[in-house]
């Protein structure tokens, strides 16, 4: 190796370390919060009972726990009307998504907890739902927005790989989980 090899391995390796070092710097900071309020914001309705929510759940460092419980109500099983606690990494992961997309329409919930009563009874009569699925652990939720498109949805949860993603186009929804990165 010469003299300029030297320098050029030098110069890449300054340069990959300021790049690693601002990424990184992006990253820590809460993704897309409001202006001034470090606020994490989502706006959701789901599509089967029209219970809406539409406010910030995580504000200055932590999550609200009166927004943690309205989310729960609006999330449950609308057909036994169970809650469950929701994962906060999936409201992480909603309220990153929404940045990517850009989207100004609420997301619709198609599915976000199930019962496990609900889901034995969906897995018994269709082949895509999963004996062990994550909505029965709230780390789930099946959705589309209005005004984005489905496949752009889907393409920018998966370049996202913060857990597992699931393509519906012929039921016309996603489904985003916690889980491993994995898609279907």
């Amino acid at each position: 190796m010469n003299r300029r090899d030297v320098l050029k391995f030098a110069g890449r390796a300054a340069l990959n370390a300021a790049l690693v070092g601002s990424v990184g710097a992006v990253l820590a900071q809460p993704a897309y919060a409001t202006p001034g309020t470090g606020a994490r914001r989502l706006s959701f309705v789901n599509t089967h009972t029209g219970d809406a929510f539409r406010d910030a759940y995580w504000e200055n460092g932590s999550y609200v726990p009166d927004a943690m419980a309205a989310i729960n109500r609006v999330m449950r099983d609308h057909r036994s009307g169970e809650a469950h606690a929701i994962d906060p990494r999936l409201l992480d992961q909603l309220h990153d998504l929404n940045g990517v997309v850009g989207a100004s329409a609420p997301y619709q919930i198609i599915s976000g907890y199930r019962s496990p009563t609900t889901n034995a009874a969906l897995h018994a009569n269709s082949d895509g739902v999963a004996t062990r699925s994550l909505h029965m652990d709230g780390r789930a939720i099946d959705i589309r927005v209005g005004g984005v498109d489905l496949t752009r949805l889907r393409d920018a949860a998966l370049g996202m790989r913060a857990g597992g993603v699931g393509y519906y186009p012929d039921s016309d929804f996603i489904h985003v989980d916690t889980g491993r990165v994995r898609r279907w």
